[in-house]
């Protein structure tokens, strides 16, 4: 069974038509898919098979209780970047000691509540926080397990506002930094240092630049056991992409295989923090089409989904396939699909070629990652339903809000 097919012309996840979906839980509305989460997880689990390895999924790509239980029953860890995903995936029943805290601004409150629940690793990003951690863990009486995030300034081509592994980002230690760091942790009694991590960028299309930023990496692993300091992981982070429309992204083996030729005879647990290619093409936004607007320049199919639940087309400029649940018959156009907030980047798709007439459903689709998890409530526009589907049953997995809802921790100033 396809995660996302057409059965007798409409398009369906799994075993439940989306039409049904749209007409049972409304729109917008996003929808997963079982079968897919599972399948993208044990393609890295089957080539990581023999290795001391765990794959630990990022969090940020899509938060969803249901999403993380999938992924924490077939044996995935969690890569975390706040509080509140921490809290998020110990709800959802993860072994504490199956995640990794990674994140430029910890702050002391959310290192207290990793230190008393016992995480793997924290994955450090600045001698600032260095300094943090060991203060936090001494007033704790913990030692806390480390490892530095190191940025091997390694062009991962790919979208500037995606790309972390470069000198010119925010994210991890410089790499000529690294050694005297990790020099300073050890030092520091409150810390005990667990491995080393390295992560590039998002949405990559080559192998090669992961090849790159190992070799620069393992160069500093040899240099630290030279000096006597010996690593327990290596977390060769996450980043590979996914097909959004002509993309061909590498096979999760061609992918893996050359750094794992390269970590043979090297004592080190493997650790990954794939998002994006275990939940992407797991997910999809439905939206019904509110009005048609033709006119002289373009022709407006205005949805009821915008880029407060959908921003990547808006923020990135990114392209998602849309297409019609139940095809028509017609002649086509190009239209812009675009939706109701006032802005004139609220788009999801421009000079889309589609039959399409008003109340007709689309899906949006590779819409599973850095979608809902990244949505707004601008325009006091409430946030989407969520559906995962188990073969021929659709779940509700998060209620639609309500508009009551957006407004009830606010108050008015008292009357005179």
């Amino acid at each position: 069974m396809s995660a996302f097919a057409r059965s007798k012309s409409i398009l369906h996840a799994e075993g439940v038509s989306l039409a049904e979906i749209a007409k049972r839980f409304g729109t917008p509305c996003w929808v997963y898919s079982r079968l897919a989460l599972e399948t993208a997880l044990d393609e890295f689990q089957s080539e990581l098979a023999g290795i001391d390895a765990l794959v630990c999924y990022a969090v940020k790509a899509n938060s969803n209780l249901a999403v993380l239980d999938v992924l924490a029953r077939r044996g995935a860890g969690f890569d975390i970047v706040s509080g509140g995903e921490l809290k998020r995936v110990l709800a959802a029943g993860a072994d504490p000691q199956r995640i990794v805290f990674s994140g430029v601004g910890k702050s002391a409150g959310e290192m207290e509540m990793a230190l008393r629940v016992g995480i793997l690793c924290f994955n450090v990003e600045s001698a600032a926080e260095l300094d943090r951690l060991d203060t936090v863990s001494g007033a704790l009486g913990k030692v806390a397990p480390v490892s530095l995030r190191v940025n091997p300034d390694v062009d991962a081509r790919t979208h500037p506002y995606v790309s972390t592994g470069l000198k010119e980002n925010k994210f991890g230690v410089a790499y000529e930094d690294a050694l005297p760091l990790y020099r300073r942790a050890a030092s520091l009694r409150n810390l005990r240092i667990g491995g080393i991590d390295c992560h590039i960028g998002s949405q990559l299309l080559d192998a090669a630049p992961f090849v790159e930023a190992l070799d620069k990496i393992l160069l500093l692993v040899d240099r630290l056991a030279a000096e006597g300091i010996y690593l327990e992981h290596i977390d060769l982070g996450g980043g590979l992409g996914i097909h959004y429309r002509d993309e061909t992204p590498p096979s999760v083996k061609d992918y893996l295989q050359p750094m794992l030729a390269k970590l043979r005879g090297q004592k080190l647990r493997v650790l990954l923090e794939p998002g994006r290619r275990l939940v992407g093409n797991a997910g999809v936004l439905l939206t019904r089409v509110e009005y048609l607007k033709p006119g002289t320049v373009k022709n407006f199919a205005i949805v009821d989904a915008a880029m407060n639940d959908l921003a990547r087309p808006a923020l990135y400029g990114s392209w998602h396939e849309i297409v019609p649940v139940v095809p028509r018959q017609g002649p086509v156009r190009p239209w812009e699909i675009v939706g109701p907030v006032c802005e004139s980047g609220d788009f999801l798709g421009r000079g889309r070629e589609l039959v399409l007439a008003a109340g007709d459903l689309l899906a949006v689709m590779s819409a599973g990652a850095y979608s809902m998890s990244m949505s707004s409530n601008y325009n006091s526009r409430p946030r989407a339903a969520e559906v995962m589907v188990d073969g021929d049953r659709a779940h509700l997995v998060r209620r639609r809000e309500t508009i009551e809802e957006l407004y009830a921790l606010e108050g008015r100033l008292p009357r005179a």
